[in-house]
């Protein structure tokens, strides 16, 4: 008794609400970002996995989202998705112009893109299969048939096997998707492009400019492999152009 009412003493009052104030301080998340950031690295975690990994210390620590928090999707403008890859192809000479281009189109997580063998693409099908999908699932995605061409041009007759990489680096080995991340970035920056540019950031792209173009929701869904839903809801309600056609659908009445 004595001791719970010792915590509502004005002395331990103020002294919880400075330790309060002290880990809120300016720069305190940034510190464990970077603790964070040392573990993740040291176990050589990839996009996907670091994902895994915040989502399971979320559970752990019983940290819910917030019912009715309003999320705003960050993409590239239509604009600037034209900037960065034409900054790709005048980067041509590293191979990177193809190899952003298949990255957006396909709206690849970076793991699956790293993953990507010769035998995943088909021409007649125009289309690629990631193997090594999120899950351990397996899925197809189409390509544009001007797209399908570019990748068997770039293949070549007598490229070496269908278990090479894709897209393979100077070594004939696949890239890393940390190195995947670093060539986004790197052709941004030289495009111009303000925004923080990484590989997600053109699945996000992808995904709202497929929606916009009138895209049913659940085509894109399986597209992007969500296995939820609610999880491709988030670019439609995010889309300032699929809120306006809303509008316009819902005050035009039917037909």
């Amino acid at each position: 008794m004595g001791a719970a009412r010792a915590e509502l003493r004005p002395s331990n009052a103020k002294a919880k609400f400075d330790q309060l104030a002290r880990d809120l301080r300016p720069g305190r998340l940034r510190r464990v970002a970077l603790q964070t950031a040392r573990l993740w690295r040291e176990h050589r975690l990839s996009y996907d996995e670091a994902i895994e990994v915040a989502g399971h210390a979320r559970r752990e620590l019983e940290l819910e989202r917030p019912q009715k928090r309003q999320r705003v999707i960050v993409r590239l403008t239509r604009p600037e998705l034209e900037q960065l890859l034409a900054e790709a192809y005048r980067r041509q000479r590293f191979g990177y112009g193809l190899m952003v281009k298949t990255l957006v189109m396909t709206g690849a997580r970076v793991s699956e893109f790293t993953a990507l063998k010769v035998q995943d693409f088909s021409l007649d099908g125009a289309s690629i299969v990631f193997r090594k999908a999120k899950g351990d699932k397996q899925r197809i995605v189409p390509i544009l048939p001007e797209l399908a061409q570019e990748l068997q041009t770039h293949l070549g007759p007598g490229f070496g096997g269908g278990h090479y990489p894709l897209f393979p680096s100077r070594l004939r080995k696949r890239f890393t998707p940390r190195r995947v991340q670093q060539i986004v970035k790197e052709t941004a920056q030289a495009a111009g492009i303000s925004k923080r540019v990484y590989p997600h950031l053109m699945r996000h792209t992808i995904a709202q400019l497929l929606l916009e173009g009138g895209m049913p929701l659940e085509a894109v869904s399986r597209f992007l492999g969500h296995e939820k839903l609610e999880t491709t809801q988030i670019y439609a309600e995010s889309s300032p152009a699929l809120i306006a056609e809303g509008y316009r659908r819902a005050l035009r009445g039917p037909g």
